[in-house]
Protein backbone atom coordinates (compact mmCIF):
# COMPACT_ATOMS: atom_id res chain seq x y z
CA UNK A 1 0.00 0.00 0.00
CA UNK A 2 2.83 2.56 0.61
CA UNK A 3 4.13 1.89 -2.56
CA UNK A 4 1.12 2.78 -4.68
CA UNK A 5 0.66 5.76 -2.57
CA UNK A 6 4.12 6.61 -3.42
CA UNK A 7 3.60 5.72 -7.24
CA UNK A 8 0.64 8.07 -7.43
CA UNK A 9 2.72 11.07 -5.53
CA UNK A 10 4.93 10.61 -8.72
CA UNK A 11 2.38 10.82 -10.87
CA UNK A 12 0.88 13.80 -9.70
CA UNK A 13 4.49 15.35 -9.03
CA UNK A 14 5.00 14.42 -13.03
CA UNK A 15 1.80 15.84 -14.45
CA UNK A 16 1.66 19.05 -12.11
CA UNK A 17 5.23 19.70 -13.75
CA UNK A 18 4.30 19.28 -17.27
CA UNK A 19 4.48 22.24 -19.50
CA UNK A 20 0.66 23.59 -20.47
CA UNK A 21 0.27 22.65 -24.14
CA UNK A 22 1.06 25.52 -26.96
CA UNK A 23 -1.98 26.90 -28.89
CA UNK A 24 -1.24 26.52 -32.31
CA UNK A 25 -2.37 30.17 -34.12
CA UNK A 26 -2.26 31.00 -37.99
CA UNK A 27 -3.41 34.49 -38.37
CA UNK A 28 -2.38 37.56 -40.76
CA UNK A 29 -3.67 40.80 -41.10
CA UNK A 30 -3.70 42.68 -44.19
CA UNK A 31 -4.48 46.57 -44.26
CA UNK A 32 -4.43 49.20 -47.35
CA UNK A 33 -2.90 52.32 -46.92
CA UNK A 34 -5.21 55.71 -47.54
CA UNK A 35 -1.99 56.63 -49.65
CA UNK A 36 -2.58 54.36 -52.35
CA UNK A 37 -6.60 54.46 -51.93
CA UNK A 38 -8.96 56.07 -50.33
CA UNK A 39 -11.95 54.07 -52.11
CA UNK A 40 -13.95 51.42 -50.55
CA UNK A 41 -12.70 47.72 -52.75
CA UNK A 42 -14.18 44.94 -54.45
CA UNK A 43 -11.72 42.24 -55.46
CA UNK A 44 -10.25 39.30 -54.42
CA UNK A 45 -7.48 39.49 -51.76
CA UNK A 46 -4.31 37.32 -52.23
CA UNK A 47 -1.86 36.21 -49.69
CA UNK A 48 1.54 34.71 -50.61
CA UNK A 49 4.44 32.84 -48.84
CA UNK A 50 7.11 32.35 -50.32
CA UNK A 51 11.02 30.37 -49.46
CA UNK A 52 12.41 31.23 -52.71
CA UNK A 53 13.81 34.77 -52.34
CA UNK A 54 14.58 34.25 -56.26
CA UNK A 55 11.99 36.63 -56.75
CA UNK A 56 8.51 38.32 -55.42
CA UNK A 57 5.79 35.81 -54.24
CA UNK A 58 3.51 37.09 -56.67
CA UNK A 59 5.83 36.23 -59.68
CA UNK A 60 6.37 32.55 -58.00
CA UNK A 61 2.65 31.18 -58.22
CA UNK A 62 2.08 28.36 -60.74
CA UNK A 63 0.55 24.86 -61.39
CA UNK A 64 4.22 23.53 -61.89
CA UNK A 65 6.41 21.76 -59.17
CA UNK A 66 8.07 24.87 -58.08
CA UNK A 67 5.01 27.13 -56.94
CA UNK A 68 5.20 29.03 -54.37
CA UNK A 69 1.96 29.21 -51.32
CA UNK A 70 -1.16 31.18 -52.14
CA UNK A 71 -4.36 31.69 -50.20
CA UNK A 72 -7.51 33.60 -50.86
CA UNK A 73 -10.82 35.09 -50.70
CA UNK A 74 -13.38 37.47 -51.91
CA UNK A 75 -13.64 41.45 -49.90
CA UNK A 76 -16.71 43.77 -51.08
CA UNK A 77 -16.61 47.03 -50.12
CA UNK A 78 -13.04 46.98 -48.08
CA UNK A 79 -12.84 50.24 -46.66
CA UNK A 80 -9.16 51.85 -45.84
CA UNK A 81 -7.58 50.96 -43.14
CA UNK A 82 -9.40 48.17 -41.91
CA UNK A 83 -8.20 45.00 -41.67
CA UNK A 84 -9.07 41.77 -43.09
CA UNK A 85 -7.73 38.77 -41.65
CA UNK A 86 -6.40 35.16 -42.82
CA UNK A 87 -7.00 32.52 -40.72
CA UNK A 88 -6.44 28.64 -40.93
CA UNK A 89 -9.98 28.20 -42.68
CA UNK A 90 -9.45 30.23 -45.53
CA UNK A 91 -8.88 27.83 -48.78
CA UNK A 92 -5.33 27.70 -49.89
CA UNK A 93 -2.99 25.79 -53.03
CA UNK A 94 -1.06 23.78 -52.29
CA UNK A 95 -1.75 23.76 -48.92
CA UNK A 96 -5.61 24.15 -48.31
CA UNK A 97 -4.90 25.66 -45.36
CA UNK A 98 -2.29 28.09 -43.21
CA UNK A 99 -2.33 24.96 -40.33
CA UNK A 100 -0.58 22.88 -42.49
CA UNK A 101 2.26 25.04 -43.72
CA UNK A 102 5.30 23.51 -42.22
CA UNK A 103 7.55 25.60 -40.65
CA UNK A 104 10.39 27.98 -41.69
CA UNK A 105 11.20 31.23 -42.94
CA UNK A 106 8.93 32.39 -45.43
CA UNK A 107 8.43 36.10 -47.37
CA UNK A 108 5.32 36.85 -47.36
CA UNK A 109 3.02 39.52 -49.66
CA UNK A 110 -0.60 40.39 -50.18
CA UNK A 111 -1.97 41.63 -53.32
CA UNK A 112 -6.02 42.60 -53.95
CA UNK A 113 -6.83 41.64 -57.79
CA UNK A 114 -9.59 44.42 -58.22
CA UNK A 115 -13.21 44.23 -59.23
CA UNK A 116 -15.32 46.12 -61.14
CA UNK A 117 -19.06 46.07 -61.34
CA UNK A 118 -20.71 45.21 -64.71
CA UNK A 119 -24.47 45.71 -65.51
CA UNK A 120 -24.93 43.40 -68.05
CA UNK A 121 -27.50 43.62 -71.05
CA UNK A 122 -29.17 40.17 -69.49
CA UNK A 123 -29.96 41.51 -66.45
CA UNK A 124 -27.27 40.37 -64.09
CA UNK A 125 -25.14 42.19 -62.19
CA UNK A 126 -21.61 40.87 -62.01
CA UNK A 127 -18.05 41.95 -60.44
CA UNK A 128 -15.11 41.32 -62.45
CA UNK A 129 -11.75 42.19 -62.87
CA UNK A 130 -11.55 44.41 -65.72
CA UNK A 131 -8.18 44.25 -68.22
CA UNK A 132 -6.09 47.15 -68.06
CA UNK A 133 -3.55 46.66 -70.85
CA UNK A 134 -2.07 43.60 -69.22
CA UNK A 135 -4.38 40.48 -70.26
CA UNK A 136 -5.54 39.90 -67.54
CA UNK A 137 -2.50 39.23 -65.52
CA UNK A 138 -3.41 39.73 -61.64
CA UNK A 139 0.42 39.73 -60.87
CA UNK A 140 1.07 43.14 -62.56
CA UNK A 141 -2.29 44.27 -63.38
CA UNK A 142 -2.41 48.63 -63.40
CA UNK A 143 -4.27 49.35 -60.17
CA UNK A 144 -4.10 46.29 -58.20
CA UNK A 145 -2.57 46.82 -54.66
CA UNK A 146 -0.18 44.68 -53.39
CA UNK A 147 2.39 45.16 -50.36
CA UNK A 148 6.56 45.04 -50.90
CA UNK A 149 7.69 41.35 -49.40
CA UNK A 150 9.21 40.83 -45.68
CA UNK A 151 10.14 37.95 -44.15
CA UNK A 152 8.42 35.91 -40.93
CA UNK A 153 9.21 32.58 -39.31
CA UNK A 154 6.67 30.17 -39.02
CA UNK A 155 7.02 28.08 -35.77
CA UNK A 156 5.68 24.48 -34.73
CA UNK A 157 2.59 26.49 -33.16
CA UNK A 158 1.92 28.84 -36.08
CA UNK A 159 2.41 32.15 -36.09
CA UNK A 160 -0.09 35.05 -35.23
CA UNK A 161 0.32 38.93 -35.05
CA UNK A 162 1.40 38.95 -38.52
CA UNK A 163 0.50 42.54 -40.26
CA UNK A 164 0.68 42.95 -43.97
CA UNK A 165 -0.23 46.50 -45.50
CA UNK A 166 -0.69 47.28 -49.09
CA UNK A 167 0.72 50.24 -49.73
CA UNK A 168 1.81 49.71 -53.64
CA UNK A 169 -0.31 50.20 -56.46
CA UNK A 170 0.33 48.65 -59.99
CA UNK A 171 0.88 51.61 -62.31
CA UNK A 172 -0.35 52.25 -66.15
CA UNK A 173 0.93 50.65 -68.72
CA UNK A 174 2.21 52.95 -71.39
CA UNK A 175 0.94 51.34 -75.42
CA UNK A 176 3.11 50.55 -78.14
CA UNK A 177 3.24 53.43 -80.50
CA UNK A 178 2.83 52.98 -84.43
CA UNK A 179 6.42 52.45 -86.31
CA UNK A 180 6.80 52.17 -90.21
CA UNK A 181 5.70 48.69 -90.18
CA UNK A 182 3.34 48.19 -87.25
CA UNK A 183 0.29 50.01 -86.58
CA UNK A 184 -2.36 50.09 -83.98
CA UNK A 185 -5.80 49.92 -84.28
CA UNK A 186 -8.71 50.60 -81.14
CA UNK A 187 -12.28 50.06 -82.43
CA UNK A 188 -14.77 50.61 -79.94
CA UNK A 189 -17.48 47.39 -80.14
CA UNK A 190 -21.19 48.22 -80.02
CA UNK A 191 -22.33 45.13 -79.78
CA UNK A 192 -19.95 44.44 -76.86
CA UNK A 193 -20.53 48.25 -74.93
CA UNK A 194 -24.04 46.96 -75.05
CA UNK A 195 -23.53 43.58 -73.62
CA UNK A 196 -21.29 44.82 -71.25
CA UNK A 197 -22.95 47.90 -70.35
CA UNK A 198 -20.14 50.32 -70.61
CA UNK A 199 -17.57 51.23 -73.35
CA UNK A 200 -15.54 47.81 -74.75
CA UNK A 201 -12.99 48.40 -76.93
CA UNK A 202 -11.10 45.87 -79.54
CA UNK A 203 -7.84 46.19 -80.23
CA UNK A 204 -5.21 44.82 -83.63
CA UNK A 205 -1.74 45.49 -84.67
CA UNK A 206 -1.07 45.55 -88.21
CA UNK A 207 1.99 44.39 -89.42
CA UNK A 208 1.98 46.18 -93.05
CA UNK A 209 3.34 44.80 -96.14
CA UNK A 210 6.62 45.90 -97.86
CA UNK A 211 5.14 48.95 -99.97
CA UNK A 212 2.44 49.66 -99.02
CA UNK A 213 2.92 53.46 -99.30
CA UNK A 214 4.39 53.38 -102.55
CA UNK A 215 1.55 50.78 -104.14
CA UNK A 216 -2.33 52.64 -103.23
CA UNK A 217 -3.80 50.66 -105.94
CA UNK A 218 -3.17 47.47 -104.37
CA UNK A 219 -5.63 45.46 -101.97
CA UNK A 220 -4.34 42.63 -99.25
CA UNK A 221 -5.32 39.64 -98.44
CA UNK A 222 -5.69 39.22 -94.53
CA UNK A 223 -3.66 36.64 -92.23
CA UNK A 224 -5.49 36.68 -88.64
CA UNK A 225 -2.90 35.19 -85.98
CA UNK A 226 -5.31 34.11 -83.34
CA UNK A 227 -3.32 33.92 -79.60
CA UNK A 228 -3.07 34.86 -76.27
CA UNK A 229 -2.78 38.66 -75.39
CA UNK A 230 -0.40 40.21 -77.27
CA UNK A 231 0.86 43.93 -75.88
CA UNK A 232 2.59 44.27 -79.43
CA UNK A 233 3.11 42.70 -82.94
CA UNK A 234 5.52 40.03 -81.59
CA UNK A 235 8.49 38.41 -83.77
CA UNK A 236 9.19 40.77 -86.07
CA UNK A 237 12.53 42.92 -85.83
CA UNK A 238 14.23 45.59 -88.39
CA UNK A 239 17.93 44.84 -86.82
CA UNK A 240 19.63 41.83 -85.84
CA UNK A 241 20.24 40.35 -82.55
CA UNK A 242 21.61 43.46 -79.30
CA UNK A 243 25.06 42.45 -79.25
CA UNK A 244 25.38 43.50 -75.68
CA UNK A 245 22.45 41.39 -74.74
CA UNK A 246 23.33 38.54 -72.02
CA UNK A 247 22.20 35.17 -73.68
CA UNK A 248 19.43 33.24 -71.13
CA UNK A 249 18.52 29.88 -70.39
CA UNK A 250 15.41 28.92 -71.25
CA UNK A 251 14.00 25.81 -69.04
CA UNK A 252 11.32 24.88 -71.52
CA UNK A 253 13.26 24.01 -74.46
CA UNK A 254 16.73 22.99 -72.39
CA UNK A 255 18.48 25.55 -74.33
CA UNK A 256 20.83 27.90 -73.65
CA UNK A 257 20.60 31.95 -75.56
CA UNK A 258 16.99 31.51 -76.35
CA UNK A 259 16.61 34.73 -76.02
CA UNK A 260 19.24 35.30 -78.89
CA UNK A 261 17.62 32.55 -81.08
CA UNK A 262 14.27 34.93 -80.56
CA UNK A 263 15.24 37.57 -81.83
CA UNK A 264 17.44 36.46 -84.76
CA UNK A 265 14.34 34.51 -85.70
CA UNK A 266 12.39 37.63 -85.30
CA UNK A 267 15.07 39.49 -87.71
CA UNK A 268 14.85 36.64 -90.36
CA UNK A 269 10.98 36.91 -90.12
CA UNK A 270 11.83 40.88 -91.08
CA UNK A 271 13.74 39.91 -94.11
CA UNK A 272 11.58 37.30 -94.76
CA UNK A 273 8.70 39.58 -95.39
CA UNK A 274 11.23 42.22 -97.85
CA UNK A 275 11.95 39.27 -99.75
CA UNK A 276 11.23 40.02 -103.95
CA UNK A 277 8.52 37.04 -104.43
CA UNK A 278 7.06 36.69 -100.69
CA UNK A 279 3.57 37.57 -101.18
CA UNK A 280 2.40 40.62 -99.91
CA UNK A 281 -0.39 40.10 -96.99
CA UNK A 282 -1.80 42.09 -94.00
CA UNK A 283 -1.03 40.52 -90.95
CA UNK A 284 -3.10 41.34 -87.40
CA UNK A 285 -2.82 39.85 -83.58
CA UNK A 286 -6.22 40.63 -81.89
CA UNK A 287 -6.38 42.16 -78.71
CA UNK A 288 -9.82 41.26 -77.49
CA UNK A 289 -9.31 40.57 -73.32
CA UNK A 290 -12.33 39.99 -71.36
CA UNK A 291 -13.08 39.89 -67.57
CA UNK A 292 -12.30 36.23 -67.48
CA UNK A 293 -9.07 36.00 -69.48
CA UNK A 294 -6.45 37.41 -71.67
CA UNK A 295 -8.82 36.84 -74.41
CA UNK A 296 -12.27 35.76 -75.31
CA UNK A 297 -11.73 32.58 -77.25
CA UNK A 298 -13.15 34.66 -80.79
CA UNK A 299 -16.68 33.20 -80.31
CA UNK A 300 -19.91 34.33 -78.88
CA UNK A 301 -20.86 33.16 -75.69
CA UNK A 302 -23.32 33.83 -72.55
CA UNK A 303 -21.17 35.00 -69.94
CA UNK A 304 -19.00 37.11 -72.39
CA UNK A 305 -21.06 38.39 -75.29
CA UNK A 306 -20.90 38.26 -78.46
CA UNK A 307 -16.89 38.44 -79.12
CA UNK A 308 -17.34 36.19 -82.20
CA UNK A 309 -19.28 38.64 -84.31
CA UNK A 310 -17.64 41.78 -83.10
CA UNK A 311 -13.79 40.62 -84.52
CA UNK A 312 -15.69 39.42 -87.38
CA UNK A 313 -18.28 42.25 -88.10
CA UNK A 314 -16.62 45.16 -86.73
CA UNK A 315 -13.52 44.98 -86.19
CA UNK A 316 -11.68 43.36 -89.11
CA UNK A 317 -13.80 45.12 -91.71
CA UNK A 318 -12.50 48.23 -90.13
CA UNK A 319 -8.76 47.48 -90.28
CA UNK A 320 -9.82 46.14 -93.91
CA UNK A 321 -11.03 49.26 -94.63
CA UNK A 322 -8.03 51.54 -92.89
CA UNK A 323 -5.11 49.53 -94.96
CA UNK A 324 -6.73 48.45 -98.00
CA UNK A 325 -7.73 44.65 -97.51
CA UNK A 326 -9.58 42.89 -99.66
CA UNK A 327 -12.20 42.34 -97.57
CA UNK A 328 -13.91 39.41 -98.41
CA UNK A 329 -14.01 36.13 -97.15
CA UNK A 330 -11.89 34.10 -100.03
CA UNK A 331 -9.28 36.54 -98.75
CA UNK A 332 -8.89 35.97 -94.70
CA UNK A 333 -7.16 33.14 -93.32
CA UNK A 334 -6.90 32.19 -89.42
CA UNK A 335 -3.34 30.52 -87.73
CA UNK A 336 -2.73 30.09 -84.09
CA UNK A 337 -1.39 27.82 -81.85
CA UNK A 338 -3.06 26.68 -78.27
CA UNK A 339 -5.53 28.48 -77.58
CA UNK A 340 -5.63 30.36 -80.90
CA UNK A 341 -5.67 26.77 -82.36
CA UNK A 342 -8.74 26.38 -80.95
CA UNK A 343 -9.95 30.07 -82.12
CA UNK A 344 -8.92 29.54 -85.36
CA UNK A 345 -10.40 26.18 -85.78
CA UNK A 346 -13.63 27.30 -84.15
CA UNK A 347 -13.74 30.98 -85.86
CA UNK A 348 -13.68 29.01 -89.25
CA UNK A 349 -16.46 26.65 -88.25
CA UNK A 350 -18.84 29.53 -86.96
CA UNK A 351 -17.79 31.54 -89.83
CA UNK A 352 -17.42 29.20 -92.73
CA UNK A 353 -17.96 31.77 -95.33
CA UNK A 354 -15.88 34.78 -93.73
CA UNK A 355 -12.78 32.98 -93.88
CA UNK A 356 -10.68 31.08 -96.43
CA UNK A 357 -8.89 28.60 -94.55
CA UNK A 358 -7.72 27.72 -90.61
CA UNK A 359 -4.09 26.24 -89.16
CA UNK A 360 -4.80 25.34 -86.19
CA UNK A 361 -1.88 24.13 -84.39
CA UNK A 362 -1.86 21.94 -80.97
CA UNK A 363 -5.72 22.93 -80.22
CA UNK A 364 -6.96 22.97 -77.17
CA UNK A 365 -9.76 20.14 -76.55
CA UNK A 366 -11.83 20.12 -79.86
CA UNK A 367 -13.33 17.34 -78.60
CA UNK A 368 -15.18 16.95 -74.99
CA UNK A 369 -15.15 13.05 -75.05
CA UNK A 370 -11.13 14.02 -74.40
CA UNK A 371 -11.38 17.33 -72.77
CA UNK A 372 -7.61 16.84 -71.58
CA UNK A 373 -7.97 13.74 -70.43
CA UNK A 374 -11.98 13.62 -69.05
CA UNK A 375 -14.95 12.41 -71.16
CA UNK A 376 -17.30 15.33 -69.29
CA UNK A 377 -20.14 13.02 -71.04
CA UNK A 378 -19.21 9.83 -69.53
CA UNK A 379 -17.26 10.41 -66.72
CA UNK A 380 -18.63 11.07 -62.95
CA UNK A 381 -15.32 13.29 -61.84
CA UNK A 382 -13.14 14.82 -63.29
CA UNK A 383 -10.30 14.54 -60.79
CA UNK A 384 -9.66 10.92 -59.72
CA UNK A 385 -10.39 7.94 -61.97
CA UNK A 386 -12.92 5.40 -61.52
CA UNK A 387 -11.55 2.25 -58.81
CA UNK A 388 -13.50 0.86 -56.42
CA UNK A 389 -10.44 0.88 -54.06
CA UNK A 390 -8.01 3.07 -54.96
CA UNK A 391 -7.68 6.88 -55.32
CA UNK A 392 -5.75 7.98 -58.27
CA UNK A 393 -5.80 11.71 -59.82
CA UNK A 394 -6.02 12.45 -63.03
CA UNK A 395 -2.51 14.37 -64.49
CA UNK A 396 -2.77 17.60 -66.24
CA UNK A 397 0.90 18.31 -67.52
CA UNK A 398 3.44 16.03 -68.49
CA UNK A 399 6.99 15.97 -70.30
CA UNK A 400 7.99 13.98 -73.16
CA UNK A 401 8.77 11.17 -71.45
CA UNK A 402 5.05 11.09 -69.93
CA UNK A 403 6.97 12.60 -66.71
CA UNK A 404 3.80 14.37 -64.71
CA UNK A 405 4.03 17.92 -63.01
CA UNK A 406 0.78 18.18 -62.26
CA UNK A 407 -2.74 17.00 -61.64
CA UNK A 408 -6.35 18.52 -62.91
CA UNK A 409 -7.05 18.71 -58.85
CA UNK A 410 -4.10 20.43 -58.43
CA UNK A 411 -4.73 23.15 -60.88
CA UNK A 412 -8.05 23.66 -60.25
CA UNK A 413 -7.69 24.02 -56.87
CA UNK A 414 -4.77 26.62 -57.66
CA UNK A 415 -8.07 28.45 -59.90
CA UNK A 416 -10.05 28.62 -56.98
CA UNK A 417 -7.50 30.48 -54.52
CA UNK A 418 -7.38 33.37 -57.56
CA UNK A 419 -11.06 33.67 -57.98
CA UNK A 420 -14.48 31.62 -57.45
CA UNK A 421 -17.36 31.85 -59.83
CA UNK A 422 -14.60 31.06 -62.99
CA UNK A 423 -13.03 34.58 -61.97
CA UNK A 424 -9.57 33.30 -61.51
CA UNK A 425 -8.61 34.55 -65.28
CA UNK A 426 -6.48 30.99 -65.64
CA UNK A 427 -7.16 28.09 -68.41
CA UNK A 428 -10.22 25.76 -66.95
CA UNK A 429 -11.88 28.61 -65.75
CA UNK A 430 -11.92 30.79 -69.16
CA UNK A 431 -13.41 27.10 -70.91
CA UNK A 432 -15.76 27.17 -68.55
CA UNK A 433 -16.55 31.21 -69.04
CA UNK A 434 -16.89 30.58 -72.39
CA UNK A 435 -18.79 27.18 -73.25
CA UNK A 436 -21.18 27.07 -70.13
CA UNK A 437 -24.86 29.11 -69.96
CA UNK A 438 -25.03 31.72 -67.83
CA UNK A 439 -26.14 31.24 -64.53
CA UNK A 440 -28.65 33.01 -61.95
CA UNK A 441 -26.09 34.78 -60.64
CA UNK A 442 -24.84 36.00 -64.25
CA UNK A 443 -21.75 33.95 -63.60
CA UNK A 444 -20.49 30.84 -65.69
CA UNK A 445 -22.39 27.36 -64.53
CA UNK A 446 -19.77 25.53 -62.78
CA UNK A 447 -19.16 22.40 -65.57
CA UNK A 448 -18.10 20.55 -62.23
CA UNK A 449 -17.77 20.87 -58.33
CA UNK A 450 -14.50 23.11 -58.46
CA UNK A 451 -13.71 21.41 -54.98
CA UNK A 452 -14.13 17.88 -55.61
CA UNK A 453 -14.51 17.47 -59.43
CA UNK A 454 -18.03 16.12 -59.79
CA UNK A 455 -19.27 16.81 -63.47
CA UNK A 456 -22.66 18.75 -63.71
CA UNK A 457 -23.67 16.67 -67.02
CA UNK A 458 -26.23 18.78 -68.08
CA UNK A 459 -23.66 21.52 -68.36
CA UNK A 460 -21.77 18.92 -70.35
CA UNK A 461 -24.47 18.44 -72.98
CA UNK A 462 -24.86 22.59 -73.44
CA UNK A 463 -20.73 22.22 -74.07
CA UNK A 464 -21.52 19.72 -76.40
CA UNK A 465 -24.03 21.62 -78.71
CA UNK A 466 -22.20 24.37 -78.94
CA UNK A 467 -18.54 24.89 -78.40
CA UNK A 468 -17.44 20.31 -78.97
CA UNK A 469 -16.04 21.38 -82.69
CA UNK A 470 -15.79 17.46 -83.89
CA UNK A 471 -19.64 17.36 -82.72
CA UNK A 472 -20.75 20.62 -84.46
CA UNK A 473 -19.05 19.21 -87.51
CA UNK A 474 -20.34 15.66 -87.57
CA UNK A 475 -23.63 17.19 -86.71
CA UNK A 476 -23.35 19.83 -89.42
CA UNK A 477 -21.75 18.76 -92.00
CA UNK A 478 -24.20 18.28 -94.55
CA UNK A 479 -24.61 21.75 -93.82
CA UNK A 480 -21.09 23.16 -93.29
CA UNK A 481 -19.18 20.62 -95.98
CA UNK A 482 -19.15 22.56 -99.02
CA UNK A 483 -18.34 25.51 -97.25
CA UNK A 484 -15.53 24.01 -95.34
CA UNK A 485 -13.76 21.65 -98.34
CA UNK A 486 -10.26 22.47 -98.45
CA UNK A 487 -10.26 24.92 -94.97
CA UNK A 488 -9.31 22.83 -91.98
CA UNK A 489 -5.71 21.87 -91.07
CA UNK A 490 -4.55 20.77 -87.89
CA UNK A 491 -1.18 19.73 -86.62
CA UNK A 492 -0.08 18.28 -83.08
CA UNK A 493 2.71 16.55 -81.10
CA UNK A 494 1.92 13.47 -80.13
CA UNK A 495 3.11 14.50 -76.72
CA UNK A 496 1.31 17.46 -76.04
CA UNK A 497 2.59 18.32 -72.42
CA UNK A 498 -1.56 18.45 -71.75
CA UNK A 499 -2.84 16.05 -74.08
CA UNK A 500 -4.57 17.69 -76.55
CA UNK A 501 -3.76 15.29 -79.69
CA UNK A 502 -6.07 12.90 -78.04
CA UNK A 503 -8.63 15.33 -79.28
CA UNK A 504 -7.36 15.75 -82.61
CA UNK A 505 -7.05 11.75 -83.11
CA UNK A 506 -11.01 12.01 -82.74
CA UNK A 507 -11.19 14.55 -85.25
CA UNK A 508 -9.03 13.30 -87.60
CA UNK A 509 -11.20 10.18 -87.30
CA UNK A 510 -14.82 12.13 -87.93
CA UNK A 511 -12.67 14.21 -90.92
CA UNK A 512 -10.99 11.44 -92.67
CA UNK A 513 -14.79 9.81 -92.74
CA UNK A 514 -16.09 12.62 -94.12
CA UNK A 515 -17.75 12.44 -98.05
CA UNK A 516 -20.17 14.11 -100.19
CA UNK A 517 -17.93 16.36 -99.43
CA UNK A 518 -14.81 14.59 -98.03
CA UNK A 519 -12.96 17.50 -96.00
CA UNK A 520 -9.87 18.32 -98.46
CA UNK A 521 -7.82 19.00 -95.77
CA UNK A 522 -4.97 17.80 -93.61
CA UNK A 523 -4.01 16.68 -90.16
CA UNK A 524 -0.29 15.97 -88.92
CA UNK A 525 1.59 14.58 -85.78
CA UNK A 526 5.18 15.56 -84.79
CA UNK A 527 6.65 12.53 -83.55
CA UNK A 528 7.55 12.80 -79.55
CA UNK A 529 6.38 16.40 -80.23
CA UNK A 530 5.43 18.46 -76.66
CA UNK A 531 2.91 21.25 -77.11
CA UNK A 532 2.87 23.32 -79.77
CA UNK A 533 3.90 21.74 -82.52
CA UNK A 534 2.90 23.22 -85.44
CA UNK A 535 3.49 21.55 -88.12
CA UNK A 536 7.11 21.79 -89.59
CA UNK A 537 8.72 18.05 -88.93
CA UNK A 538 12.61 19.12 -89.93
CA UNK A 539 12.65 21.73 -86.62
CA UNK A 540 12.02 21.58 -83.27
CA UNK A 541 8.96 23.26 -81.44
CA UNK A 542 11.66 25.79 -79.89
CA UNK A 543 12.34 27.33 -83.51
CA UNK A 544 8.65 26.29 -85.43
CA UNK A 545 6.64 28.56 -82.94
CA UNK A 546 8.20 31.15 -83.92
CA UNK A 547 7.64 31.38 -87.44
CA UNK A 548 3.71 31.54 -87.56
CA UNK A 549 3.79 34.03 -89.70
CA UNK A 550 5.58 32.53 -92.80
CA UNK A 551 4.85 28.97 -92.29
CA UNK A 552 1.87 28.80 -93.49
CA UNK A 553 2.33 31.31 -96.62
CA UNK A 554 2.74 28.47 -99.35
CA UNK A 555 -0.36 26.32 -98.14
CA UNK A 556 -2.53 29.74 -97.80
CA UNK A 557 -1.10 30.83 -101.58
CA UNK A 558 -2.27 27.09 -102.79
CA UNK A 559 -5.29 27.97 -101.16
CA UNK A 560 -5.92 31.33 -103.17
CA UNK A 561 -4.89 29.78 -106.22
CA UNK A 562 -7.26 27.19 -106.12
CA UNK A 563 -10.44 28.75 -104.46
CA UNK A 564 -10.22 32.78 -105.46
CA UNK A 565 -13.23 33.57 -107.03
CA UNK A 566 -13.48 34.26 -110.62
CA UNK A 567 -12.53 37.87 -111.58
CA UNK A 568 -10.54 38.35 -108.15
CA UNK A 569 -7.51 40.10 -107.55
CA UNK A 570 -4.77 38.00 -107.53
CA UNK A 571 -2.01 40.83 -109.22
CA UNK A 572 -1.93 43.52 -107.08
CA UNK A 573 -0.61 42.51 -104.00
CA UNK A 574 1.78 40.84 -105.94
CA UNK A 575 4.16 43.25 -106.86
CA UNK A 576 8.06 42.67 -106.29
Amino acid sequence: MRKILCVLVCVVFVVGCEQPKLEHKFTIGVSYSAEVDSLAKDGRLLLMLSTDDSDEPRFQINDGLNTQLIFGMNVENWAKDSIITFVDSVFGYPYESLKNVPPGEYNVQALLNVYETFNLSTGHTVKLPMDNGEGQQWQKSPGNLYSKPFKIRVASNGFENVSVNLDQVIPPIEEPKDTEWIKHVKVKSEKLSEFWGRDIYLGAHVLLPKGFEEHPEAKYPLMVFHGHFPSNFGGFRTTPPDPNMKPEYSERFSLEGYNVMEQQEAYDFYKRWNEPDFPRFIIIEIQHPTPYYDDSYAVNSASQGPYGDAITYELIPKIEKQFRGMGEGWSRFLYGGSTGGWEALAVQVKYPDEYNGCFAACPDPIDFRVYTLTNIYEDENAYFYKSAHKTLEVPSHRNYLGQIQSTLKQGNHLELVLGDKSRSGQQWDIWEATYSPQGDDGYPVRIWDKKTGDIDHEVAEYWKENFDLRHILERDWDKLGDNLKGKIHIYCGDMDNYYLNNAVYLMEDFLESTTDPYYEGEVKYGDRDEHCWNGDPDQPNAITRLRYNSMYVPKIMERIEKSAPKGADLTSWRYK
